[in-house]
């Protein structure tokens, strides 16, 4: 097993208290379990692998630990095809091509190309940006169960020792170390390589009381009365068997759509003039109407 890179940039949390109010701050909640592993992840230098259902907040929870931080977030938005180029580097051919053209005179190939591998026509991607960053930097790497399993090879050096191989360069080691967020929907199994390297965090929805307080934090001018029955319904609902039970982004939009509409109690029929806003597929809509129709 490598060893951890030989770089230091300080403690970002005292304790795992902190990084819960921290988080709070930019109105994020997390529970005891989240603020931990985030704390960790400072601590130990390690990436921290967020699994769960879609829409549970695992790319919000980067996004707000760079924001508690004054940090800059650094995003890998993974898909299928995803190469070297688009996720670590590549070189600027054009200007090199300019250079050689120029340098066309000279003695030797060896000067020429000493000449154009150099930074002067490197284009960092999101990878090697983190890794090369002079300032304090969070590195989010979303959805990587998107990229095939060969693509994953890519991150393992990064991952494990903070460090890019270049071979007309050499090795670019980190100033500092990122925190490193990779998120994941587990649409594939990643691989025991690419685990080994993280710490593990799994991001479920939230449960009745802590939703309700997420939109009661999230949605200016909710009422504690819609905002409980809001909680109660969405988690009624996801109960069902369903093709996409509601995100909680989708939970706030349809507290929004409530309030914008001057609704502070949700009947049956106000229900289901608005699950659209909640659901996106008919056979799911059509079963939550018939569940709310027994409640009711």
């Amino acid at each position: 097993m490598a060893a951890q890179p030989d770089v230091t940039s300080g403690n970002r949390f005292e304790s795992v208290e902190q990084v819960r109010e921290g988080l709070r701050d930019v109105s994020y909640l997390a529970d005891e379990g989240i603020a931990g592993v985030a704390f960790l992840a400072d601590r130990l230098g390690k990436p921290v692998l967020v699994e769960g259902p879609a829409g549970t907040g695992k790319t919000q929870l980067a996004k707000s630990v760079a924001e508690m931080n004054g940090a800059r977030l650094i995003r890998l938005q993974c898909y299928e095809g995803l190469d070297e180029s688009k996720a670590l580097y590549e070189w600027n051919y054009k200007k090199q091509l300019l250079r050689i053209q120029a340098d066309r005179h000279s003695d030797t190939w060896s000067e020429v190309h000493d000449d154009i591998f150099s930074d002067e026509f490197l284009l960092t991607r999101p990878l090697l940006e983190a890794i090369s960053a002079e300032d304090p930097v969070v590195l989010l790497i979303d959805e990587v169960d998107r990229v095939e399993v060969e693509t994953e090879a890519l991150l393992l050096e990064i991952l494990s020792d903070y460090q890019v191989s270049i071979p007309e360069l050499g090795t670019i080691e980190a100033t500092q170390i990122p925190l490193v967020f990779l998120t994941s929907n587990n649409t594939r199994e990643l691989s025991e390589a690419l685990k080994r390297r993280c710490l593990y965090l799994h991001v479920d929805y939230p449960t009745m009381e802590r939703e309700k307080e997420i939109v009661l934090t999230k949605v200016p001018g909710v009422s504690e009365h819609l905002a409980d029955q809001v909680a109660r319904i969405v988690r009624s609902i996801r109960q069902l068997d369903l093709k996409k039970s509601p995100s909680v982004s989708e939970t706030l939009d349809w507290a929004r759509t409530l309030l914008l509409l001057n609704i502070d109690t949700i009947d049956e029929e106000t229900a289901k003039e608005t699950l659209h806003i909640l659901l996106k597929y008919q056979t799911d809509i059509a079963k939550a109407a018939k569940e709310l129709a027994v409640d009711e």
